[in-house]
Order: C-alpha cells, then structure tokens, then sequence
C-alpha cells in the first residue's frame, strides 16, 4: 500500500517534517539501514587494523594512501550524476501513473449513450465496460508482479469473472507472438458497431464519443506496456550506480583518522567514528535507493503503485455506473435557493474566519493616484510634448548610435565625406533654388544621407550657427580651409519634397539676408572662410599639416580625399575621440585684401557673415567688413 501522509502535513507549522522522521514503512531507514551498517562495519574494521596490526612503517605508507585517497575522492562528479539520475526516474515515475487506464469516462459514455433498460440493453452495456476492464486487467498482469501473482494463469482471469470460457477459447484461438492486451478493445468496438445498428446508439456522435473514448483508454495501456518494455539506457544506470560505489569504497580508507603525532595538515583530531562520512554516505547512498525504488513503480515496494486496489475499484465501479445507477435519477424539487439572488451557503464555527476576509479584487485595487493626475489631456496637448521631447533628445540619441556603433575608420571617415557633400548641396539648393532640380535628385540626396549616417558619421543640419567637431584619422592639425569659390546664394524659395525634420532645423539656422541689387545683376557674392583648427588627442603642436582637401570649384561635386604618404612619426589619433574646432578670426589686413580681391561681402545690419566649413560638420566665423 503506498504511504500517505498527506494529511499530517496538511498545514505548516514547526518542524512539521520532523515528525515523519519517526515513519518505518516506506522510510529511508528501512530501504538502506543494510548497505549502512555494512559501510561502517568495513571502515570500523579497517580503522582497527591501522591501529593495532600494522607496524610503524605500513602505518607511514597507509597514512600516505589515505591523504592520496581523500585528495582524489572529490573529482568523482557525485551531485551532478545523481542529480540528473533521480529527476529523470521521478519525471518518468509519475509519467507512468498517468498512464494507468481508468474506466470513468468510458462507464459515463456507455451510461448515458447505450440506451435500453431491458435485458439486452443491460447486457451490451455491461459487456462493453467488462471489455475495457478486461484489457486494463490484461496490460496491468504483464507490468506488474503483484497483479501477475494474483492473476498468474487466464484459468484465474476466467474464474475472477472478467472473460468467459468461450471468450477464453476465442483469445486463444488467435495466433500472434505480440501481447494480445488489445484484443478485448477490438471486441468492443466490433459490439459498439452492432449497437449502432440496432439503434442502440441514437445518433454517430455518441458513437464517435464513444470510440473516441476507447481509443483514449487503449493508448494508455499501450503506453504502460511500452513503459515497462523501453527503461532507462543501462549505461546510464550502470554509471551512477559505478559513481556512488566507487566514491564511498574510496572513502573507506581516505576518511579513515590518522595519527595527530604525525601532523598531516587536517588530521589533528582523532574521533573514531567518521560521523561526516556516515552522513555523507547516508545522503548519497539513500539518494540513490530512491531511484532504484522509483524506477519500477509497478513492484511490491511500500511506496509502489497500488494495481491490485485499482484493478478492484475500477470493476466495481465502472459495472455500478453502466447497470445499476442506468436511468436511476433522483426526483427533481427546488434547492433551498431558489429564491434567493445572492446565495450563500453556510460556515461552521471553524471556519467562520474566511468571512472576514475581504472579496479579492485585483492586485491593483487598492491603489491610490492622486487627483491632479486623474484628469484626462486633450490630444493636442500631448501631442506637442512628444515633439518637444523628441527634439530634446535627438541630439542625444543621434550620439548614442554613434558610441554604439562603433564605426571603423575607413567607414566613419566615408560617411562623413558622403554626408558633408549632401548637406551642402540640399543647402545650396534650398537658398537658391534651381528649376533643374528634380524630385528624384531628392530623394537620392535622401538616400545619401542616410547611408552616410549608417556608416558612423555624425549627422547634423548644415546651419550657420552650429559648431561641431570634425573627425579626422590623420594626425595633422587643419589650419585652414580652402574656401566655396564661385558659390552663388539668393533669397530662399519654396518647394516641395523637403522633409519636415529639416524645414524644422532650417528654422533654426539664421536667415541669409536677400542679395542686393548690384549682386542680382550678376555679380556674384563667395564665402570667405575662416582658419580652422583641429585639437587632437596628440600634444605635437608643430606637427606637419597635409593638404587634406581639395577646393570646391562645384557645390554639386562630393569633397573627395587626397592620397598622403603615411607620416610615421605621427601619432595615432583615436576615432572615439571627438576633437573640437575654433575658428581663428580674420588675419591682418594685408592677408584680407588677397582674401577678398575679387569678391564682396554679404553684409547685414553692418555685420558680415562668414561661413567656414569643415569635414562633416558646420562651424560659423565672424569678421569685420572691409573697406573697397
């Protein structure tokens, strides 16, 4: 009978486990109290062999064992094999208990969808559920030895009332060398048909339930059968077993106490009894005397399955359902609340606590929010505060790709390169407008520019008043930037195609004033630009500058970078490394007058606007007007 202690540990309370310590029947204790006292009385028997016949030198070489042993011990992977061993043989023993075959839903099937209350009718139900007990009684007598015992020929079937003797004759009339467990379920199905017909069962879907039902039944027997043919690989059996032997045999002479006088590191104390080791053993040992009893649960252990039991309620059961309780129905009358809209049924005085406990609502009933922040938002509201917060942070968020990124140089040096050529042309384009330019030439410049900031490069709006930092992998300091020649601006115009992120930065950006007159009849107006310098991470300040880029003759052509001989002695610059730009203000007066021969300021309101530019970013320069 399997042990049951469910209800003494119904409630937690103090050391409520500590009262199964004292069970017999299906413990620890009596599964391993034999390979216990059989481990201590060979390490008592060796201890005192070290003690009383061994001379000094075999007590030196033992002593020396004895520490290589207990070394040597732990390396045997003892939790970690085990472990596994015990989950796999409980997840496979109760896999088997769901398997065994219950006749509930097949007797409540039969009950209510084989009609006739006269003989006939009674006989084909009882004979269809006597069929599926018959096959459950048969799959259980080949798995488990105690149903096998008490049913070991098919004589002890028949006289135990599940076959009769022609049903013996016909069984075994049918030649095959498989078991024939299934032949009762052919059998049922054949005289389920036959019940069809007579009109026994009113419609095919009680007949398709029914099958259905039966084939439920009949994989479950086949799934024990199964269970009991395919165990655990050997191997694997054969290795833990090998592991937990091995282990304590070894501990038999590494655990053993040796002589303080000696002074082994660890051996200062002598206890005669290894009360560690004995628990040590007791843990493992019975870790795995709980596989062995779980492995085949269909046995004679306390804690194996009861088959015997359930082979008995399952018949008397399933033939009280489909015989006696047919058509029996209590007299229908109303409940005591029939009445009542709110029924409630009672408590006793032990446990009149539940009604004091509030209904459980939700986790989030009992929260609190203040009233301020109850009151609804109009859309357009909430609306601008995501703009306002999408343009706060889009600097921020355009940095953070860039430091995750983590770009290489040549890549982060060509996108910048991409990305610089388009935005000065978009600008170019926006302030003096050209009829040639085309919808399609946008949207490529689109394209453009986002290839270029998957690349690495830093994207930013082309403004006047925006100073970023240029990116260089040379070590060279940039002195000066070669000025846009021949670049000709008028008064901005509308058109369509152009995002709506960059009308938003051009707002920002201060509004070149209108050409004057003499400028709109043909004279062109240039940028001068200023001197810009680059801090590196490098501290060399007279460090060779090469010429890095080339004049601009064209708005529409792309910066392209010159070929330079590596410069050896320069150090190199790191590309995380953001280096900042200054522009240098005017130089002297006679530097100016080359600067601007041939060219005029754009002046306004008495100022006058130069526009410096570098590599994949926008700085501004002031300067003084000069005086023709």
């Amino acid at each position: 009978m399997t042990v049951t202690y469910t209800a003494r540990v119904a409630n937690a309370r103090f050391c409520g486990f500590s009262k199964l310590l004292l069970a017999w029947k299906g413990s620890i204790y009596k599964v391993l109290y034999k390979e216990f006292l059989a481990f201590f009385a060979m390490y008592t028997a060796i201890s005192i062999t070290y003690r009383f016949f061994l001379v000094d030198d075999q007590k030196r070489y033992f002593e020396k064992l004895s520490i290589y042993c207990n070394h040597y011990a732990s390396l045997i992977p003892m939790s970690f094999v085990l472990g596994f061993y015990v989950t796999l043989i409980v997840n496979r023993w109760w896999n088997q208990y769901t398997s065994i075959p219950l006749p509930d839903r097949i007797m409540c099937t039969l009950s209510g969808g084989v009609q006739g209350g006269d003989e006939h009718g009674r006989l084909l139900r009882r004979t269809l559920m006597r069929y599926a007990s018959l096959s459950a009684l048969l799959i259980l007598r080949s798995v488990s030895t105690a149903v096998f015992k008490r049913f070991p020929t098919m004589d002890h079937v028949v006289e135990a009332g599940f076959m009769t003797r022609e049903e013996r004759k016909k069984f075994e009339s049918l030649q095959s060398p498989y078991n024939k467990y299934w032949i009762p379920c052919v059998w049922f199905t054949n005289l389920a048909a036959v019940a069809r017909c007579e009109g026994r069962i009113k419609d095919d879907n009680t007949y398709k339930l029914l099958l259905e039902e039966l084939n439920d039944f009949r994989g479950k027997c086949s799934m024990l059968f199964h269970y009991d043919m395919i165990s655990i690989p050997l191997v694997y059996t054969q290795v833990v077993t090998l592991a937990v032997y091995s282990f304590f045999l070894v501990c038999l002479i590494g655990r053993q106490f040796l002589d303080p006088a000696q002074g082994y590191p660890g051996h200062d104390l002598d206890l005669y009894v290894p009360i560690f080791t004995l628990l040590q053993f007791f843990f493992y040992a019975g870790w795995l005397k709980v596989a062995e009893q779980l492995i085949n649960p269909f046995g004679e252990d306390d804690d194996d399955f009861e088959t015997n039991w359930l082979i008995d309620r399952n018949f008397q059961v399933s033939m009280m359902a489909v015989d006696e309780m047919y058509g029996d129905l209590p007299m229908m009358e109303r409940d005591r609340y029939w009445n009542d809209s709110n029924p409630r049924p009672p408590y006793t005085a032990a446990t009149l606590f539940v009604l004091r406990k509030p209904s459980f609502q939700g986790s989030t009933f009992d929260m609190a929010i203040p009233k301020e922040e109850m009151h609804f938002q109009p859309l357009e509201e909430i609306a601008e505060n995501l703009e306002e917060s999408a343009k706060r942070n889009h600097n921020l968020a355009l940095f953070n790709r860039l430091l995750g990124s983590a770009p290489s140089p040549t890549g982060f040096m060509g996108g910048a390169l991409r990305r610089t050529s388009a935005q000065l042309q978009r600008l170019t384009r926006s302030v003096s407008p050209d009829p040639s330019f085309s919808d399609a030439e946008d949207e490529e410049e689109k394209s453009l520019g986002r290839s270029a900031g998957t690349a690495g490069s830093m994207p930013s709006g082309l403004g006047l008043d925006i100073t970023q930092s240029t990116i260089c992998s040379c070590g060279g300091l940039i002195s000066s930037c070669p000025p846009l020649s021949d670049a000709e601006f008028h008064k901005q115009g509308e058109r369509d195609g152009i995002e709506e992120k960059d009308e938003k930065m051009m707002e920002k950006v201060p509004k070149i004033p209108p050409p004057t007159a003499q400028a709109s009849t043909g004279r062109r107006s240039p940028l001068a630009v200023g001197q810009v310098k680059s801090h590196f991470c490098s501290s060399n300040e007279n460090r060779s500058v090469p010429d890095f880029f080339q004049p601009i003759s064209d708005p529409g052509k792309v910066m392209t970078l010159k070929q330079q001989p590596t410069n050896s002695k320069a150090e190199a610059v790191c590309l995380l490394t953001v280096p900042s730009l200054e522009v240098s203000t005017f130089p002297e007066n006679s530097k100016r007058k080359q600067m601007l021969a041939g060219s005029q300021w754009v002046a306004s309101n008495g100022q006058v606007q130069c526009h410096c530019a570098g590599l994949g970013s926008e700085v501004t320069g002031s300067g003084s007007k000069v005086k023709e």
